[in-house]
């Protein structure tokens, strides 16, 4: 059996061996019997074998199908500092699963920013998670995260962008789940300091946001950057999703 390498970026940052295909991977992740959990996990399968940080020697000789033929599930490679060593060439399709293990793939893909917003909001996934809301795109906030002028920076960053809401009427949004919700007024003072302020670019709404992240929220989608790059995994649209993914998004809470 072909050996896959998967990088976790959510809710764990990791780089995985495995025999098993994305989808198959992806519900073992989420719903395996013996750690007895079931969570969500955002990954991307890698090309493997992409600079000397990683011992993929082990991995090889590891991760082999078991002796009565069943694959090998899982050869843990790393848990610290995964995507920093990762380039952004050996990523390939993200996948994103639900509690019950339904993965939904999103293809690799171009930034391409449309439209300017007002404000837009992020959900940092890796390696550090907090709710952030923003003056800057995709692109200028993959530039801010990763530059080591600031005081406080990372190598590369991986964040998805979500739905925003109206601050007047934020109950016509529809379904924002528990993101803005809990504590409403709030993000409501955060995005009127970014949007009131010149020099204020970003406002972290929480320092941490693992429990509350919500597929059914994703806006455009999600990307990886290096300050230079910005590989972008768009995002499927409503009408995709009920044709063509109708049960990863019921379980997803979007339908």
């Amino acid at each position: 059996m072909n050996i896959r390498y998967y990088l976790s970026i959510f809710p764990t940052e990791a780089l995985i061996a495995s025999n098993l295909e994305p989808a198959q991977f992806g519900a073992y992740m989420a719903t395996g019997a013996k750690n007895g959990s079931y969570e969500r996990i955002v990954f991307i399968e890698i090309e493997g074998g992409q600079g000397d940080y990683f011992d993929w020697k082990a991995a090889e000789e590891r991760c082999h199908p078991h002796e009565d033929g069943r694959p090998k599930n899982s050869v843990w490679l790393s848990v610290y500092r995964v995507l920093e060593h990762v380039p952004l060439t050996a990523l390939k399709d993200l996948y994103m699963t639900t509690l019950d293990g339904r993965t939904l793939c999103l293809a690799k893909g171009k930034f391409v920013e449309d439209t300017h917003g007002e404000y837009y909001v992020y959900n940092e996934l890796c390696p550090i998670n907090p709710l952030v809301v923003s003056k800057l795109n995709p692109l200028e906030f993959s530039q801010y995260m990763t530059d080591t002028h600031n005081k406080v920076a990372v190598p590369k960053v991986a964040f998805a962008d979500l739905k925003t809401i109206n601050l007047d009427e934020p109950t016509k949004t529809g379904n924002i789940g528990r993101t803005y919700d809990r504590n409403l007024e709030h993000f409501k003072n955060c995005v009127r300091q970014v949007l009131s302020l010149p020099d204020k670019l970003n406002k972290n709404v929480e320092r941490s946001h693992v429990e509350d992240f919500s597929y059914s929220i994703v806006n455009r989608g999600i990307y990886l950057g290096d300050g230079k790059n910005l590989v972008m995994y768009p995002m499927l649209d409503m009408a995709d999703l009920r044709k063509n993914h109708y049960d990863w998004a019921r379980s997803a809470l979007i339908f």
